[in-house]
């Protein structure tokens, strides 16, 4: 299972691009994330994981966040291998977000059926998971190996 739930700032305001043959909607971030304690300096640990955001979500995102809003993310971990000038591999580790949360209050005019439309048009894992049966007992034919 690829799941992963952050809560952070934004580190930069968010720039809305389209690309690809269908002109998808996608906006590249960063998000500072607590660690939840301090170095020995007494300086709060915090991570930095880069996120993206597609379609109809990342439009709203735009329109909605800037830098230093706290957003909640739920995604997946995308890991990217290349290789370098000198043929050696190298990788780029990002979150795609599924979903999407406010967090912080900054901005009241917040379009919230604008928000509820661009999240019903996405799945959450609670509700993928609520429809699989739990007390089932497979059959042989019904084994995949």
């Amino acid at each position: 299972m690829n799941n992963v739930v952050l809560v952070g700032r934004l580190t930069k305001d968010p720039e809305l691009r389209y690309v690809g043959e269908k002109n998808n909607a996608l906006t590249n971030f960063s998000l500072a994330v607590d660690r939840g304690y301090k170095s020995l300096q007494g300086e709060n640990k915090v991570d930095f994981i880069n996120i993206e955001v597609w379609g109809k979500q990342a439009e709203v995102f735009c329109t909605y966040m800037t830098k230093g809003r706290m957003v909640g993310i739920e995604g997946k971990i995308i890991v990217d291998r290349y290789k370098n000038e000198n043929g050696e591999n190298r990788y780029i580790t990002r979150i795609r977000a599924n979903s999407f949360k406010f967090i912080d209050s900054k901005n009241k005019n917040i379009d919230a059926v604008a928000v509820e439309e661009v999240e019903e048009n996405y799945y959450d894992s609670y509700s993928l998971f609520s429809e699989v049966e739990t007390e089932r007992e497979l059959s042989v034919e019904e084994l995949p190996f």
